[in-house]
């Protein structure tokens, strides 16, 4: 995963100021400007200010890397419909080693490979993200209200509402995982009906399908509740508890400004503008 561009450093780059620290101090009124105005928000609609701000600001330096290419490999004929600047990237680590998804998908895996259950489903958790990692050493059975289009051998497929799972018989599925997916249903973002319930009623579907004993793996943005729409939600880990009201709470652990946290408090994880819950249940 890329590591995102600072827009604050972004805005004192393209000011040409030095980014040390007390240069951004300094720039105190520009970075007001920047939340204010809501420049951070565009990314939501595919255009990012910093990215546009950094690459303008490297085109130059751009072009004396393609003369300096030319010069080295004796290749003076690089056709421009070739060029594809990528000037993002050049000042960024080796990857990110922490984040939700990054923390959530480790849990996870690692307590359904533990548990090993005969089968396994899971619920709008990403395809090329959590699941992968399941497929290394087991099958799983996914569940979206979106299409799939895949022959990758242990991966199986039912196209479902999951706010209903209509073709599940009560108390009939041993293990389920639901990684930073709830948090979107009602919402409209990928496709499903706007419901202002949905996520509740998706969650009380998982409580009725878990059969006795059954396990569910399930993380969702926590803090203080609200409703980003339509990116997501952000759920009080109250709300979560509340809600699987059937099922026991075996252990809870969460991501806090990017970092796992073991054993947090729901008081803990409430008080956070935007933290991840990490959910064990048992019915």
């Amino acid at each position: 995963m890329e590591v995102p561009v600072d827009p604050n450093r972004a805005i004192l780059r393209f000011s040409g100021l030095i980014t040390d620290e007390s240069s951004f101090r300094l720039m105190g009124w520009k970075r007001r400007l920047y939340f204010g105005l809501k420049l951070d928000k565009l990314g939501n609609f595919g255009i990012s200010i910093p990215e546009l701000v950094v690459s303008l600001n490297r085109l130059p330096g751009y072009y004396r890397d393609i003369r300096k290419y030319r010069e080295k490999s004796g290749d003076s004929a690089i056709p421009i419909s070739n060029y594809t600047p990528m000037l993002t990237h050049i000042d960024q680590g080796a990857g990110t080693a922490s984040g939700h998804y990054f923390h959530q998908d480790l849990w996870a895996a690692k307590r359904i490979r533990k548990e090993n259950p005969e089968e396994h489903y899971d619920i709008g958790s990403k395809i090329d993200g959590f699941v992968s990692h399941l497929l290394v050493f087991r099958d799983v059975t996914v569940i979206d209200i979106r299409s799939l289009d895949s022959n990758v051998q242990g991966l199986e497929f039912i196209q479902d509402d999951a706010t209903k799972l209509d073709q599940f018989e009560d108390n009939s599925v041993e293990s389920i995982s639901s990684l930073h997916a709830a948090e979107h249903f009602g919402l409209g973002r990928y496709g499903d009906p706007i419901d202002p319930e949905g996520h509740t009623k998706f969650m009380d579907s998982i409580q009725r399908v878990l059969q006795k004993n059954g396990k569910l793996y399930f993380s969702v943005p926590v803090g203080q509740e609200r409703v980003e729409f339509n990116a997501h939600r952000v759920l009080s880990p109250y709300t979560v508890l509340d809600q699987f009201e059937e099922l026991e709470l075996e252990r809870l652990d969460g991501v806090i400004d990017g970092e796992f946290v073991k054993s947090p408090s729901p008081e803990e994880l409430e008080k956070q503008e935007y933290a991840c819950g990490l959910f064990e249940f048992t019915k």
